[in-house]
Formats: C-alpha cells, structure tokens, sequence
C-alpha cells in the first residue's frame, strides 16, 4: 500500500500533502478527547506494534505480498483521532529511516492509510456497534469488517488519485482491476489480524480497548487500584 516516489504528479502530490497536512491538524485537536492515562501510553505501545508488524509481509496472490495497514485496528484500541496521530508517526519514520513510501509521497501515504483507512475501518466498526450484540462477539466482528473493508476502501482511493495524477502509462482499469483483486485478499489477512490482537487484548484487560468500553468486565480481570493510592476511610 505504501506509494513510492513519482507515481503521482506534483499537483496531485501537493492536493494529497495539504489534505495530510489539514487531518493531521483536525486529529490533533480530536485526540485531546480521547487521551488518557490509558489511552496515552496505549497509543505508544500501538504505534510501535503496527510499525513492526507492517515491516511482515505475507504472501497473497500472483507472487505479490501485503502487510498489515492497522487503521482500524489502532483507531478501535485508542479512538480514530488518536489512531491518525499513530499511523502518522509510522509513516513519517519509515519513510525516513527506511525510504518505505518516499518522503515526498508521504502525503499520499498519509492520507490513504491514516485518513483513509483509520475513517473507514473505524465508521465500519462504529456502525456495526450499534446493530450488533454489546459483547465481545460484536466489537470483534464489528472490529474484523471494519478492518477488511478499510484495505479496499484505501486501495479504491489510491485508483482515484491515480486517475487525476498517475504519471504511468498504464489504463486505470487495469490499475482498478488489480489494486481491488489484490486488496481484497490483502483485507483478509487485515482482519484476521485485528480481530487476534482485539481478542487477546479483550481476554486480559478489556478495560485498554477504547472502542470496547463499557463492556462488562469480569471482576478478576477489572484494573485494581494502585498500592501507592491512599485510601478514603471517611
């Protein structure tokens, strides 16, 4: 999914740096409400495990490979503005440190997979919450179609910008043709994923799921108050 240097032309590299730049603003500002003394150190700890699990790729179709994106994984463990800030630094440093994307394509990698997918991936999951039983089974079923329809959605987007400002003479039909097979299977492996990571956090301490929050939490597994806090004996 990471787009490399040139594919895209320079007016629609700057569009896709502006529009980055405008939802990494707006993110800063949402993520105000979401971070807490849970979600604070959260966010660290899934930005360093989606920046390690993307550099695994798997096998998928045709002799080509994928990785995970983690939009909606990241946006239903820490909320979606929080989730932004977190595929962004990811990018930022792989880009950076190991050229993977292009520092002058990182608008458009920004946008497809820390706008694009964290909105998509997460609307899907916050929807399906509502219709589905309010229980483990529903946010880990919310939390999968959120996350297998994010690829696709981030792949549909990627065809567009190319479409307006592809520079490679290939027909955007084929381009379409190939980014949906592929991404499509990619979105699988999205899902599969997220839904073994949600599941075992949801296992241990259901309380660090910020997009599960107010299940009901076994008593054995509800956090316990720090030794240090003094107690009210009034």
């Amino acid at each position: 999914m990471h787009v490399p240097d040139g594919y895209l032309d320079a007016a629609t590299t700057a569009g896709t740096a502006a529009v980055a730049a405008a939802g990494v603003a707006i993110a800063l500002r949402g993520a105000r409400r979401e971070l807490d003394e849970r979600t604070a150190p959260m966010a660290g700890l899934t930005a360093a495990f989606v920046f390690a699990v993307q550099m695994m790729n798997f096998p998928v179709a045709y002799g080509t490979s994928g990785h995970l994106i983690g939009g909606a994984l990241t946006a239903v463990l820490v909320g979606p503005w929080t989730a932004v800030l977190c595929m962004t630094v990811v990018l930022l440093v792989q880009a950076l440190v190991f050229a993977d994307g292009g520092l002058t394509a990182l608008g458009t990698n920004v946008t497809l997979m820390a706008l694009v997918a964290v909105a998509a991936g997460y609307g899907i999951f916050a929807g399906l919450r509502r219709v589905l039983p309010a229980g483990r089974t529903g946010v880990l079923t919310a939390a999968g179609l959120g996350a297998f329809l994010s690829v696709p959605a981030a792949a549909l987007a990627f065809v567009l910008l190319f479409g307006a400002g592809g520079v490679a003479d290939v027909p955007l039909g084929s381009v379409a043709a190939a980014m949906g097979a592929v991404h499509l299977l990619i979105g699988l492996g999205e899902a599969a994923i997220t839904v073994a990571v949600l599941g075992a956090v949801l296992a241990v301490r259901p309380d660090l799921v910020r997009g599960a929050r107010g299940l009901q939490v076994a008593p054995e597994l509800a956090p316990r108050p720090s030794a240090a806090q003094p107690l009210d004996l009034r």
